[in-house]
């Protein structure tokens, strides 16, 4: 986590162990988070998180981004520049920091054969006045 220009960078990982089956991850936002305005999400191996990959993300109980909401989406390539790569999601207040993913596996026919990969959240929120 990191504070460079009053903006918290957090990152949050879950583990997909088994094929065709729901994650879910639970965490809790930097204490010192106002408002959550970006996220990303990348992968350890994102061949799957591309074609394999869907989620449903909320904060504090509102939902952000509805159940099957393809990761594809949410990710960003190499020809993007760095400044452009968040998905900018508003000005969400911190609540109480409360942040859910359900992340889902799906057998894909383009994908290589499953094997354990590692989804990453990024999430991107001003700091505290």
């Amino acid at each position: 986590m990191s504070y460079k220009h009053n903006i918290i960078k957090e990152r949050f990982d879950i583990a997909v162990t088994t094929a065709d089956t729901v994650f879910k991850g639970e965490f809790e936002l930097d204490k010192n988070a106002e408002h959550l305005f970006g996220l990303l999400l990348t992968s350890d191996s994102e061949l799957h998180l591309y074609y394999r990959g869907s989620q449903k993300i909320q904060v504090n109980d509102q939902e952000l981004f509805p159940e099957d909401f393809e990761a594809k989406l949410l990710m960003s390539g190499l020809g993007v520049s760095p400044n452009q790569r968040v998905v900018r999601i508003g000005n969400v207040k911190r609540g109480n920091g409360k942040v859910e993913v359900w992340f889902k596996d799906t057998s894909h026919p383009s994908a290589t054969p499953f094997t354990p990969y590692k989804v990453i959240l990024y999430l991107f929120s001003t700091v505290k006045a």
